[in-house]
């Protein structure tokens, strides 16, 4: 079985506007209490505090203050799960030698969702629109049907804005059908991609297009006085403007995505350390405008889905290697653009980039340097259905 999240955008009153920022608003001090508590028993008695115990203690939460009362009972335990799994995920960093990431405070702009444990309870779709306790029947646009099972649900506020995701349970899918297809993708600044085909995707650079009303929309919030309603409303025009930005990426994004994975077998990429290259002040913003990470997160969970194979090969001198015959390039700087070499091989830096990932993943790398040879095995290969 595999588990699905449809979104959809919903329409509140006036009135159920400021009930569902009142739950929001009760579970967010709930988050800030169990996280102060795990703190103070911490330092105080040296133990975890479980989040059954906090659970229980919801229920005297529930029953001492006057709004928690009308927020879900599973909604409060939801709560619990989400200052659990951040605890979790901290240890789990600490662990692995990552930068830890305690867990914060949440603040009135950093805690915008609140979920249902089980779909039925609390929430529960009725004819054309949703019934959530305590806020009544709120209006939903339906834009695609939901598939399987609900399970869960999770109510959350983007720049303004109110969505419900479900998420459902559905059955294992059906592996697409073979296209005797291999490519290999090369991610760069200049353009959004250039694959082993020669087809190129032009960057649109929708946050540098971006930039110029993104500038005006700040300097107005900065303006504003702090607390009042004008600099509410400027701050959600600042927020629309980065919603925006983040729609248009992704949207170009998981087209790429589906022209890959409908066409191709096997798709190659480089296994780039996205974290380390944004440190570079000079690149880290046009990177950052590519979305590399959520285009690769993308391939990887519908490679899967689709019985393709996604590979990451090292990055090492595919840009700096001839692919027909493996010499190594000298002085190839990211200026050059176009490459040459006396085997006769002439062509866009970017493509025998491309080509140089696909041979890595295929086990056909021609590479005659020491130094590659030893980068022409792959990374990481995505499982099979």
């Amino acid at each position: 079985m595999q588990h699905k999240t449809f979104k959809y955008r919903l329409y509140p009153t006036a009135a159920q506007e400021k009930l569902l920022a009142q739950v929001l608003s009760v579970c967010r001090h709930w988050y800030n209490m169990c996280l102060e508590e795990r703190k103070l028993v911490w330092e105080l008695e040296h133990r975890f505090v479980s989040k059954a115990e906090q659970e229980k203690t919801g229920i005297c939460y529930r029953k001492t203050f006057p709004k928690a009362k009308a927020v879900f009972s599973q909604t409060m335990q939801m709560v619990c799960d989400d200052i659990d799994k951040a605890f979790k995920a901290f240890f789990r960093r600490v662990q692995a030698g990552a930068k830890p990431g305690y867990p914060r405070f949440k603040g009135y702009h950093h805690f915008d969702s609140f979920g249902f444990k089980q779909y039925g309870a609390g929430i529960k779709v009725d004819g054309r629109r949703l019934k959530v306790f305590g806020i009544g029947r709120v209006r939903v646009r339906w834009h695609r049907p939901t598939e399987g099972t609900i399970k869960t649900a999770r109510i959350c506020r983007t720049a303004g804005q109110w969505f419900v995701c479900f998420n459902c349970e559905l059955p294992d899918p059906t592996p697409l059908p073979t296209t005797g297809q291999q490519v290999g993708v090369d991610l760069n600044v200049e353009n959004l991609l250039t694959d082993s085909t020669n087809r190129r995707v032009e960057s649109p650079k929708h946050y540098g297009k971006a930039q110029g009303k993104l500038r005006l929309a700040q300097r107005s919030l900065r303006r504003k006085k702090q607390g009042s309603k004008n600099r509410r409303k400027a701050l959600r025009r600042v927020q629309r403007l980065h919603e925006r930005i983040k729609n248009q990426r992704h949207d170009l994004l998981n087209k790429e995505v589906h022209h890959y994975i409908t066409g191709y077998d096997l798709i190659a990429m480089e296994g780039l350390q996205i974290a380390n290259m944004v440190r570079n002040h000079h690149l880290s913003k046009s990177i950052l405008d590519q979305g590399w990470g959520y285009f690769r997160e993308r391939l990887t969970a519908k490679a899967a889905n689709a019985g393709r194979q996604f590979v990451l090969v090292n990055p090492a001198y595919t840009s700096q290697t001839c692919s027909r015959c493996g010499n190594l390039f000298q002085d190839v700087t990211l200026s050059v653009r176009w490459v040459t070499c006396g085997c006769g091989l002439s062509l866009a830096r970017d493509h025998n980039a491309a080509l140089n990932i696909l041979y890595r993943a295929t086990g056909q790398d021609v590479s005659v340097n020491a130094n590659v040879g030893a980068c022409d095995h792959a990374l990481f290969r995505s499982p099979r259905l």
